[in-house]
């Protein structure tokens, strides 16, 4: 291969490489944030897309506030609001901007391809054009549908521009605007709720915030009915005013009208003044009297409660209510006319009512219902129980500590079941929060707290919770045991009679802390242990309510192989100096030694005062005559032979009273087992 061909190779795996892996997610030097690519799982989109759906419900929130713009008086004509028209119209352009850059947004955001895959996944698709074309084609309509500020463009561009133009044709310009706009706005919220489920998994992290946010909805449909049914009532009201108009011109003896007396800029006009003061519209356009032809049928109560003319807060409320109202009841209690236009809406309400109630109803339902499912869970549970008990003829102290157990470990975990979600989660992590969890209960034993960081991570992956209620017998004496036990919370009474030996009881109180079943400790430290499991030289019984860790016969089997690397005799002497076990079989030696002392040295103190009256008694009859020593010889057998009888007579009675009652100098102390030592001597040293 020549040079030549080495540079084209290396041209074609360039280019292969930039289009293989684009500008974005290359490790080159950064590139400006415009030409950038954007991955649709990165968590910017993830934040944006949340941010977007709050952008679109307040647009939409917004939208039909352009419905309280006209307003009509007593005095025959309509008007606009300025003030609110301003404001909505300047928070209309701040959220049409959402919009815009969403749009930019997604010319700049992958996509995953749906034709070809790579290693069972969607290949993503990173090429610009490929992008612009692919959004061109699917959701740049509806998208663009939805941002351009049409409101804008007809209040600011179309009816300056236009000559006669009236509060009712701008009213009626705005209103069919923004009622077409709003259908786009709407369904863009749908996909947009995909995207976040899929890449986020939910929209609300709580089961309130997910039945507020449906309720959210259902309050949002109610505001556009309201507002919808507001902007109705005016047009109704000015198709009468038109109406009646029309008549009077038609008459030849009525006062002359003209359909721009019905504009409220025409009231400083002579001629309107003087048709308003003998024109009869407000008279026939009065909703309180039932002797007009007109009907204005479900619109009325705008006009006989004077929404209308008041202020925009009222009229707000008043038309939310009203909408609320007529969703939640399905519009049973409307009275409409027989105009077509009316009963087609208030058939859209009755159907649109029925869906969203039953909506909000399920989701809610769900939402609640996931808050308290553990606890009626629970309940099923418990009740379980009671029947099975029941059905058994269990004792009522068994079944009363059955409840204290089920009470007590709902309020300790909640009915989450701790086990099932650490085995669920990766190893790295799970370790992760096991060392979070239970490296400070594990490094308070002083036997563990002087290991090293490695062999405590695997002690603390394999610890699980055990819950134990008030004056229960964890193990007994001579029990296998199972697992070690490590005290989180609660108190452990801990005692052993030394297998059953009458006279001796040893019992300690252990705290959180402490721990407990060093006999396994030990039977896991043994190089060819048995598959027996060590039976217990103590009773374990629960003071109170106890929460901890415990350590099983197999985990601590696996633990116990990584011993290897700490010094033999460190080892042995913390072992022996923390166990319960070895600080029983100390005092019970220590006491032991201690009486065996006591009786050599008042054994000794015996002979010393005896051989001191052997001497005295020795000095005396030296100084007495040969002539008595006959004499004196028969007295004293005779004195030898009844303290002889009488030592053997107080034995007896001395043997006697011991078998009664135990005299500690009279006594022997009968020697306690020593516990079973490891075989340290295995563990070479480092």
């Amino acid at each position: 291969m020549n040079r030549s061909d080495l540079q084209q190779f290396a041209a074609s795996s360039s280019s292969h490489f930039r289009n293989r892996f684009p500008k974005s997610f290359s490790l080159r030097k950064k590139v400006p944030w415009w030409y950038q690519i954007l991955h649709p799982r990165s968590k910017f989109i993830a934040q944006w897309n949340l941010t977007f759906l709050y952008a679109c419900l307040f647009a939409l929130f917004l939208d039909p506030l352009y419905f309280y713009i006209p307003i009509t008086g007593d005095k025959a004509c309509m008007q606009t609001d300025l003030v609110l028209g301003v404001v909505v119209t300047f928070l209309r352009t701040v959220a049409d901007l959402f919009f815009l850059f969403h749009v930019v947004l997604k010319f700049r955001t992958a996509f995953n391809s749906p034709t070809s895959h790579v290693y069972g996944r969607k290949e993503l698709i990173s090429d610009p054009t490929e992008i612009a074309r692919r959004y061109l084609k699917h959701d740049f309509v509806i998208d663009l549908l939805a941002t351009l500020p049409l409101p804008q463009i007809v209040i600011w561009f179309i009816v300056p521009a236009t000559k006669n133009s009236t509060a009712a044709h701008v009213n009626h310009t705005l209103s069919l605007i923004v009622l077409i706009q709003y259908i786009p706005r709407l369904f863009q919220i749908f996909p947009l709720q995909r995207r976040i489920l899929k890449t986020s998994g939910l929209i609300a992290k709580t089961a309130l915030a997910g039945a507020l946010y449906n309720l959210g909805f259902y309050m949002l449909a109610s505001h556009v009915l309201g507002a919808t049914w507001y902007v109705t009532s005016i047009q109704r009201q000015y198709e009468c005013w038109r109406i009646m108009c029309k008549k009077e011109m038609n008459r030849t003896h009525s006062p002359t009208c003209n359909p721009d007396f019905l504009d409220c800029t025409s009231l400083t006009n002579q001629a309107r003044q003087a048709w308003f003061r003998r024109t009869r519209v407000l008279t026939n356009c009065d909703a309180l009297n039932d002797k007009n032809i007109f009907q204005f049928g479900m619109f009325a109560d705008a006009f006989t409660d004077h929404v209308s003319s008041s202020k925009f807060i009222q009229k707000y409320f008043y038309c939310l209510w009203w909408g609320l109202k007529n969703l939640s009841s399905y519009g049973q209690n409307i009275q409409t006319s027989t105009y077509s236009g009316e009963t087609l809406f208030c058939s859209f309400i009755c159907i649109a009512g029925l869906i969203l109630f039953a909506h909000l109803i399920g989701n809610m339902q769900n939402y609640l219902q996931s808050s308290t499912a553990r606890l009626e869970e629970w309940r099923l549970r418990q009740k379980d129980t009671e029947e099975w008990m029941n059905h058994r003829q269990l004792p009522p102290e068994l079944q009363e500590r059955v409840r204290r157990f089920v009470q007590y470990k709902w309020l300790a975990t909640r009915g989450v079941d701790e086990e099932a979600i650490l085995k669920s989660l990766p190893v790295d992590l799970r370790r992760q929060i096991q060392r979070h969890l239970c490296l400070d209960i594990v490094r308070r034993v002083p036997f563990f707290g002087q290991m090293d960081d490695q062999l405590l991570d695997a002690i603390c992956e394999r610890l699980v919770s055990s819950l134990n209620t008030k004056d229960s017998y964890i193990v007994r004496e001579g029990d296998p045991v199972r697992e070690m036990l490590f005290i989180i919370r609660g108190s452990i009474e801990s005692s052993t009679t030394d297998g059953g030996r009458t006279g001796f009881y040893n019992s300690i109180t252990l705290k959180p802390g402490d721990f407990c079943g060093e006999e396994l400790l030990t039977w896991a430290l043994m190089p060819a242990s048995s598959l027996s499991l060590p039976s217990s030289t103590r009773t374990v019984k629960s003071i109170t309510e106890v929460e901890a860790f415990a350590l099983r016969a197999e985990d601590l089997k696996f633990v116990s192989s990584q011993f290897k690397r700490l010094h033999s005799k460190k080892l042995q002497h913390a072992f022996r100096y923390y166990s319960h076990q070895w600080r029983a079989w100390g005092a019970s030696f220590i006491q032991a030694a201690w009486r065996r002392h006591r009786k050599r040295q008042l054994a000794m103190e015996l002979l010393e005062k005896e051989n001191l009256l052997y001497d005295e008694s020795g000095g005396g009859e030296s100084s007495m005559g040969m002539e008595e020593d006959s004499a004196s010889h028969g007295q004293n057998f005779g004195a030898t032979f009844l303290a002889s009888k009488f030592a053997a007579n107080t034995r007896k009675g001395a043997v006697k009273k011991v078998a009664i009652i135990p005299d500690s100098s009279s006594l022997k102390m009968p020697k306690m087992f020593k516990p079973t030592e490891p075989d340290f001597s295995t563990f070479h040293e480092d």
